[in-house]
This record gives C-alpha cells, structure tokens and sequence, in this order.
C-alpha cells in the first residue's frame, strides 16, 4: 500500500524527516568558512552535490534550522567573505565530521574541537581539512535563499578554483577509485552509508550504443516469472540479439543439451529453468551468454 503524503498537511519536522529517509544516499560537504573577523567554521552538509563542470560548480545549502528557524554560522561567513573549501569526508573521519554538527557557539573553531588539522588553502582564505582525501578550493558565486521560514534552503553557489587530491585515492590512470577514497554519505536520521566493499557495483553506461530497450525484447523474456526488473534492463542494454549461428552453437553445450532432453516434452519448464540459468549468468555480467541462453526456444 503507497501512503501519499502532502507536506502542507503534516509538520515541517515530519517530511523533513521523510525527505531525508528517502533521498539517500547524500554526499557531504565538510564545509569550512571564515568570517571577516577571521574565525574559522568547519561543519557538514548533506544538501550538497555538482550541478556542472565548465565552470566546475558544487551547490551546498546551509538550509535554516527547522527547530527554531535561525541560521548557521556557515551561511552568516559566506556573507561576509565569499570563500569556502569544501572537504570530502572517508570513513577514517566520519566521526569528527559528525561531531563538528555540534552547534557550537561563534568563535569556536571546529578543526579544534574535532582534532582535524588546519591547513592553509591557495586561492581562498579559509583552510582545508588535511586529513580529507579530496578538497575543492571554491569561490562563493551567489547565495539563493529559498524562503524565510524554518527549513528554507539557502543555495550557496560555488565555482571550483582548485582542487586537492590525496594520490592514494587515485588508480594507475589517475582517476579516483571509490575502493580507495572510502567515502562517507548521509542517510536518514542517525544512519550513514559507507561507499566501500560489496556495497559498490557497477552499471554499464548506454553512452557510446544504443540499447533495444526493454519494450524490444521477445515477450517471453519480457513476461519472465524469474527475470527481474534490473535483469531486463541489463538484457535490454545491447544493441542487437546473438545472430542464429551463434545460437545454434551454444546448443551444443552439454549443460544446454541437457536441458533440452530433459525438457523436450515440457515447453513451459525449459522456459523456467533456461531463465534460470540466464539470470545466473547476468548476475555475473555475462550478458551475451544469457541472450545465448535465452533464445534457446522460439
């Protein structure tokens, strides 16, 4: 059963709550600021992403306190010096990271709090985060606020001048490895989400070919009882189907063969079994193979 909620009927703490739960994973933005005065602030933000690359833009929104509708100090340094370095948070600083949410009062400089260790920026006036594998040096090109009651975003625009990259993160082709960056995202509530181990994947991206698409598919595989929706779209990501002398062949394997004997008299349990197979086979990536096996009955 769906549950349709409408925002303007519930507290803005309870779809606050909901929008959370449900947009996640979030990237973090460890922010660090300095005010005119100088005094330097270091605080998370999970309402962060990139929205270009030429310029290189990041948007953060220090949104207004949903509690009691006042602003964080992060936005107020922006204001008043329109500099920031934004810090890629791993799993070896998650815990400080957290700790710098703690809604300390003006003044108090988080690197100290937490432990992190200052160090200062190129281009910028405010300091990167050392210990981060990734820091991008960024001028603040406009704050966008969104309304002016409790929970309203204030879209902090910013263009990369400069970025650091720890080389330990990076590959033999110089490009990040998730594997290696161990990156930190937020969730709901207390949860966070480590990006490392069996919880990274790959999808290959339909940029360079053209998939046939699900639609095109032969409606027995279509309507599959055993083929999920992800397996349709892996089979539905290449260009054309195996042409017959390929198929023709693979029929000779012996788990084939076997299958087909065993099943000569039962059309709808060799569909069965023969979709098993291929589904196997897709969870191992060996896509052509399940088209192979796929089309093994007309």
């Amino acid at each position: 059963m769906i549950r349709t909620i409408d925002p303007q009927k519930v507290s803005v703490g309870a779809f606050h709550s909901y929008m959370l739960g449900a947009i996640a994973p979030r990237p973090i933005a460890f922010v660090s600021t300095m005010d005119s005065a100088g005094q330097v602030n270091l605080s998370p933000f999970s309402f962060f992403n990139a929205f270009g690359s030429n310029p290189p833009l990041v948007v953060f929104s220090p949104s207004r306190r949903v509690r009691d509708n006042t602003t964080k100090h992060t936005l107020e340094n922006v204001r008043e010096v329109p500099e920031v370095v934004i810090n890629i948070v791993n799993y070896k600083m998650v815990q400080q990271m957290s700790l710098a949410s703690t809604e300390y009062e003006k003044g108090i400089n988080e690197f100290v709090k937490v432990g992190l260790t200052e160090t200062k920026s190129v281009n910028v006036k405010p300091p990167r985060v050392k210990e981060a594998p990734v820091a991008f040096e960024c001028k603040v090109l406009e704050v966008v606020p969104i309304g002016q009651e409790a929970g309203a975003a204030n879209l902090v625009i910013c263009e990369i001048l400069l970025a650091h990259i720890d080389e330990s993160v990076l590959d033999e082709n110089d490009q990040i490895t998730p594997g290696k960056l161990d990156a930190v995202a937020r969730m709901g509530g207390d949860w966070y989400c480590r990006a490392n181990g069996e919880a990274l994947f790959k999808v290959k991206k339909p940029l360079k070919t053209k998939g046939l698409g699900v639609d095109q598919l032969p409606e027995k595989v279509r309507l599959s009882v055993v083929l999920t929706g992800n397996d349709l779209g892996k089979l539905g990501n290449v260009e054309s189907f195996p042409d017959e002398v390929a198929i023709y062949d693979y029929a000779r394997r012996p788990e084939i063969e076997e299958m087909l004997v065993r099943f000569q008299n039962d059309k709808e349990s060799l569909i069965f079994h023969l979709h098993e197979y291929a589904k196997e086979l897709l969870e191992e990536d060996k896509v052509e193979e399940a088209w192979l096996v796929l089309l093994q009955v007309e």
